[in-house]
């Protein structure tokens, strides 16, 4: 017996048993909630064990769990919904949508509700994909016929708001929801869920609450769409978007059924339609809405901000239909007179095989077309996404002496037929010199620029240069700094439009062509860069490597009192088998190089050149790896005009210091000369002094020196000049005299010469400079006139004689005092 068989009877003996209480064992999945709830506010309750009974309950884990319902019908009363996390980070998501029971069989004859919860990163969006067969939008109250309904919901701030319920097989594609929602499945009881899977992914962010893509068939068809939470009021202040993909050849028209707009505090409720074609288009809702035939469109509804201070207050809620039926396109002839395609040839091209788009040339079906010579063309059901219109020509020489004189102009023509059913995408010319000639391009309406990451182009077409053996050389546009390029081989210029940025264009007179002598490098460019301007110049063939033994020269102008700054960035050094790559930089005019460097050496972060250069690079033959660099260039003030202002400012500030110092110099020398009779003046008392203000030394009346604030009796002072007797310092006295003599470090200066040593003490002699006599002595006043009486104790000559000689020890002071 089956374990489907065994659970059928015990349902059945649970359910129909005639017992009051009614007993199940489920098991939920890993990473899924059951949630059992009651519809009833009193009544059947749910047990898990004696007096463990609730009106609802949740089960988590993959635990065995045996219920208990204590009511007869538990499944009229109960319902049950098994939840499951899916999480989104900013490349994938944790899983996809799987339809499977989750271990719910034994709660077969309940109803069962089937959730998702769904979160995407920050600014993200996660999306759903409804498969091939698609949904489609049913009312709140409808049903489906396989009794499967969905509910996408969408999670805000102010609650959840439903975009929509759904019923298998419709044109409803996929649905994208910002940040966090949820989508469901609600089953009957009784019913089996059906397995199925959708895909979910993360998706940019979005500008609305919801996106729903909805993909119209072929032929008349026709759907209808509900705003969010119909019935019920759209939220205040929000947006739902509506992307319809309409098939070729076919138009929509759209309209508002049970249209009721809400009463606005601010702004309109309105509605936009966006095109790739018209652009962007507003209207009110009231007004009769556009037939939309110029393929897909989007449709973005936009709520106010509502007035609901009364409780009968409308809100704003509307069903859109959607309505699509074919456009028969009459067959178009079209004649083509090549002479006025200016040795241009037309090619035209079906683009998909399936598209009912017919062509013919001369009434002969074709896939591709070639005019060279005045044809009749006809076109039935093709619109402009169905064929490509590009154009070509080739301009050779084998002889520079036959190569045109003038420059050949490559333009893309604006005479071109305006019967065709698509505008002319790109141009292409093959340019062929001779063979020891040199291809030069160059722009009439400005230099150009190479197309690199940090230096997109922003015009509306894109010019690629490539070798015959369609080798890249570079892609370049309008507005950079490149005036000139040089190419010494076979060169093919394709002009290509920008869909996203121009669809219907006639290109400009872009470019013009020489065939010139040979140049000495494969490739030269010749640039002017701007100041403030950052320049990218990328190695030929980037970000593929140079051609082996291929050489590149940039010639850089670099204005006067201005420097540039070379970084060389995204380079790639190969593994040389033979030679080897370089980088050199070279000044115009100078021998000697600012710069080289090989693969085999650590190349420099920055250098800056002050002058114009030559930017050279050499490729080897490679072992492995390739040889590609990107040069940034910035112009900036020279450093060297700089430092010669600062310079300058110094010499100016030295020469004024200069000047200044010169005349304090003979400021000095002037007051010297006045002061040039002013000497110095020996005095036998121990100072020397100049004249002048300061005035004689004070004397010891002066000085009041000699004057004691007390004596104590008990302190002799005749005992210190006894001994000072005897060990030679002092002479012999009869009465005592206060002691007012020169310390050491006051002691006179006395010169060495003999006729100092032989003066008698006490006798001035006039001391003798080496360069001049002093002036004589002053007349001193009465008070200083006989200073050896009070103020100076004197030796003998004996005994200066004896103070003097080198048998003496050193002095000893007296012992004693204060």
């Amino acid at each position: 017996m089956s374990i489907t068989t065994i659970l059928h009877i015990l349902l059945f003996f649970f359910f129909f048993g005639v017992s009051a209480v009614q007993k199940l064992t489920v098991t939920p999945y890993r990473g899924t909630t059951f949630k059992i709830s009651s519809s009833q506010a009193k009544g059947c309750q749910v047990c898990i064990g004696p007096g463990r009974c609730w009106k609802s309950l949740e089960l988590k884990e993959n635990v065995r769990v045996s219920l208990e319902f204590k009511c007869p019908r538990p499944q009229d009363v109960f319902s049950v919904e098994i939840v499951q996390n899916i999480e989104c980070n900013a490349k994938s998501c944790s899983s996809n949508i799987v339809q499977v029971d989750y271990g719910s069989s034994p709660l077969l004859e309940f109803n069962r509700k089937f959730t998702w919860n769904l979160k995407a990163s920050s600014f993200k969006a996660f999306k759903i994909d409804f498969g091939s067969s698609g949904f489609r939008q049913i009312n709140s109250s409808g049903r489906c016929l396989d009794r499967h309904s969905y509910t996408l919901q969408a999670s805000q701030t102010t609650g959840n708001v439903t975009v929509g319920k759904y019923c298998r097989t419709g044109p409803v594609h996929s649905a994208q929801i910002l940040n966090q929602g949820s989508f469901s499945v609600g089953v009957p009881a009784g019913q089996k869920l059906q397995n199925g899977q959708f895909e979910v992914s993360v998706d940019e962010e979005i500008k609305s609450l919801a996106k729903i893509t909805v993909i119209l068939p072929k032929g008349a068809s026709s759907v209808e769409l509900l705003s969010p939470n119909y019935p019920d009021s759209f939220p205040d202040d929000d947006v739902m978007e509506w992307h319809f993909q309409i098939p070729d050849r076919h138009k929509a028209s759209v309209q508002f059924l049970n249209l009721q707009q809400p009463r606005c505090l601010k702004k309109e409720a309105a509605v936009e339609y966006h095109s790739r074609v018209r652009g962007a288009l507003v209207l009110r809702l009231s007004v009769p809405q556009p037939e939309q035939n110029q393929g897909n469109f989007s449709l973005i509804l936009r709520n106010c901000e509502m007035d609901r201070r009364q409780d009968d207050s409308p809100g704003l809620r509307l069903n859109l239909k959607v309505t699509s039926s074919s456009i028969t396109v009459p067959a178009v002839s079209c004649q083509v007179d090549v002479s006025k395609l200016e040795g241009l040839s037309l090619h035209i091209e079906k683009l998909r095989p399936t598209s009912d788009c017919k062509m013919k040339l001369k009434s002969v079906l074709k896939e591709k077309i070639t005019v060279t010579s005045n044809s009749m063309l006809t076109f039935q059901d093709c619109l402009p996404e169905d064929v490509k219109v590009h154009a070509t020509r080739t301009i050779e020489c084998s002889n520079l002496k036959d190569c045109p004189k003038a420059p050949v102009r490559l333009p893309c023509t604006p005479s071109m037929p305006s019967c065709l059913p698509a505008p002319l995408s790109s141009v292409t010319w093959t340019l062929r010199p001779p063979k020891h000639g040199t291809v030069e391009l160059t722009s009439p309406t400005g230099p150009l620029k190479q197309s690199l990451p940090g230096q997109p182009c922003n015009d509306s077409f894109i010019i690629k240069a490539t070798e015959d053996d369609g080798t890249t050389i570079g892609h370049f546009c309008p507005e950079g700094t490149i005036k000139q390029i040089q190419i010494h081989t076979n060169v093919i210029v394709t002009v290509s439009v920008l869909e996203e940025k121009a669809t219907k264009m006639s290109l400009k007179h872009v470019l013009e062509a020489r065939l010139k002598e040979e140049i000495s490098e494969r490739y030269i460019f010749t640039v002017s860069p701007r100041k403030d301007a950052p320049v990218l110049l990328a190695s030929p063939g980037w970000p593929i490597g140079m051609k082996s033994y291929s050489t590149v020269s940039w010639i850089v102008s670099v204005p006067s009192k201005m420097e540039a700054h070379l970084m060389f960035a995204n380079l790639s050094q190969p593994k040389c088998s033979n030679r080897h790559t370089n980088i050199r930089v070279q000044r115009i005019g100078r021998q000697e190089e600012d710069y080289s460097r090989r693969e085999d050496e650590k190349a420099e972060e920055e250098i800056t050149v002050s002058e114009s250069f030559y930017l050279n690079m050499s490729n080897c033959q490679p072992e492995q790896g390739d040889f590609s660099v990107i040069t940034k260039i910035t112009l900036q003030g020279s450093q060297n005009l700089i430092l010669t202002i600062i310079l300058s400012v110094v010499a100016a500030l030295l020469v004024i210091f200069v000047i200044v110092l010169v005349m304090v110099c003979v400021v000095i020398r002037k007051k010297k000369k006045e002061l040039n009779h002013q000497v110095s003046i020996y005095n036998p008392n121990g100072t020397s002094f100049l004249p002048g203000n300061n005035g004689f030394p004070k004397s010891r009346e002066d000085n009041e020196s000699h004057v004691y604030a007390s004596i104590e009796d008990t302190l002799v002072y005749t005992h210190l000049l006894r001994k000072g007797k005897e060990i030679g310092v002092y002479g012999e006295f009869e009465t005592y005299r206060p002691f007012a003599g020169h310390t050491d470090s006051q002691k006179p200066l006395v010169s060495k010469d003999k006729s100092v040593d032989d003066a008698q003490v006490g006798t001035y002699r006039p001391f003798q400079f080496p360069s001049q006599q002093a002036p004589p002595l002053p007349v001193r006043p009465p008070s200083q006139g006989n200073p050896m009486v009070d103020n100076e104790i004197y030796e003998t000559e004996e005994q200066s004689k004896e103070e003097r000689s080198p048998s003496l020890g050193p002095r000893l002071e007296p012992e004693g005092g204060n």
